[in-house]
């Protein structure tokens, strides 16, 4: 147990064991499931057809989504005022729907880890759809009954790549923790209410006559997991995931092609034509990186292994990026099961969506193409997360 665990040089490079698991993972989707067609109802209900809106409502009927979870069904009061809700009502609503998704993900994954809540000795939390002091952690922290002098770090500015960023800085708070031989429980939690912004989508499209379509993908989630750094682990339980390695990288130029602003009317989408090709393009180099910073991966010729060795864990940001990423890397459609699949059943819950993944592809039905996995998810920057996994006996099992 040292520093050396990870080697300095002009890349990272990762030891062979960094003693870090994922010992437990929860996701949270509301009780509500839209279908497409609902927003055509509600955007009829508020807005008179215009070429942008006939636009949109055209290219929502050919997400590949099926369903969006989302904290309420398409008469819910906030989205049915005259006006569109702001960004003090939805933050409000976030506080204590989010709070309440949040919850529940964390004590699914404190269930499966089976520890103390005790034990736990930090939180890393991220959203990008509530902005607050404090934040929305120390609420959950709260209701969790966390010690008062767990660390929190709170994330922000990241959107979908959240969830991966959560768990990279969660790793390398863990291995700080081992660096001190301190024991390390990190508690990871995503949390996302994306649905209630369709009234000011909606209000943009019909003002500016805009084609936005970010109200055709997102919906809301929450998601959590436990790290541990293996330090005084007392329950002797298999873990969901070994840690292998991470990267994080950002695509130069790409600040202004995936955001997500504020706005009185809450948060606005940035979405420009560009993204799956940017994104799609960038992962086989950041792939490769990742693989030499991981000796235990590489071939015996020290060459990398081919994707298609790989399962792979995607942020299903949209079905043109499953798709794109799909092609650029090789892989076939069963490598990219679970992405398809969360992505079809949920839509898009930004970085609440990546540990949703992690949670369905270990699932014995979806072990099928060995025991590592390639977790990727995109962010505004444009932000490249990359983590390298392999499956522990309760992923196997």
């Amino acid at each position: 147990m040292s520093p050396s665990r990870v080697l300095s040089t002009d890349e990272d490079r990762f030891e062979d064991d960094l003693g870090l698991s994922i010992v437990g993972l929860g996701s949270q989707y509301p009780e509500f499931h839209n279908p497409p067609e609902s927003i055509d109802t509600l955007a009829k209900r508020w807005y008179p057809e215009s070429p942008a809106l006939t636009k949109v409502l055209s290219i929502n009927k050919f997400t590949g989504i099926e369903q969006r979870s989302a904290i309420g069904n398409i008469d819910h009061p906030i989205v049915n005022q005259p006006k569109p809700p702001t960004i003090k009502q939805l933050n409000e609503l976030f506080m204590e729907l989010g709070v309440e998704l949040s919850v529940g993900a964390c004590r699914k994954a404190i269930q499966e880890w089976g520890g103390k809540i005790g034990d736990i000795t930090h939180m890393v939390s991220t959203t990008c759809t509530s902005s607050a002091n404090p934040g929305f952690d120390h609420f959950v922290a709260r209701k969790l009954d966390l010690n008062r002098n767990v660390h929190k770090t709170l994330l922000a500015g990241i959107g979908c790549s959240g969830g991966l960023a959560a768990i990279r800085t969660a790793c390398e708070l863990a291995l700080s923790a081992t660096a001190r031989r301190r024991p390390a429980k990190v508690l990871v939690l995503a949390c996302e209410i994306s649905s209630v912004f369709v009234r000011s989508e909606l209000e943009s499209i019909h003002e500016n006559q805009e084609v936005r379509i970010g109200i055709c993908l997102f919906g809301d989630a929450a998601s959590a997991c436990i790290i541990s750094n293996g330090i005084e682990d007392t329950l002797d339980l298999p873990p969901v995931y070994r840690v292998l390695g991470w990267r994080h990288e950002v695509i130069d130029d790409t600040a202004s092609d995936l955001g997500f602003d504020v706005d009185p009317l809450g948060w606005k989408v940035v979405l420009t034509p560009r993204v799956p090709g940017l994104t799609t393009k960038a992962v086989f180099p950041a792939y490769c990186k990742l693989l030499q910073s991981i000796p235990s991966l590489l071939k015996e010729d020290k060459s990398v292994p081919s994707p298609l060795d790989f399962d792979w864990a995607l942020h299903p940001g949209g079905s043109l990026i499953i798709t794109g990423v799909q092609n650029a890397m090789g892989l076939e459609e069963h490598h990219l099961r679970a992405s398809y699949e969360i992505y079809m059943e949920h839509g898009n819950s930004s970085s609440a969506t990546i540990m949703s993944v992690l949670d369905r592809i270990r699932q014995p039905r979806h072990v099928k193409d060995g025991k590592n996995i390639i977790s990727c998810a995109f962010g505004p920057g444009i932000n490249l997360e990359l983590i390298a996994l392999e499956r522990g006996a309760k992923a196997l099992a």
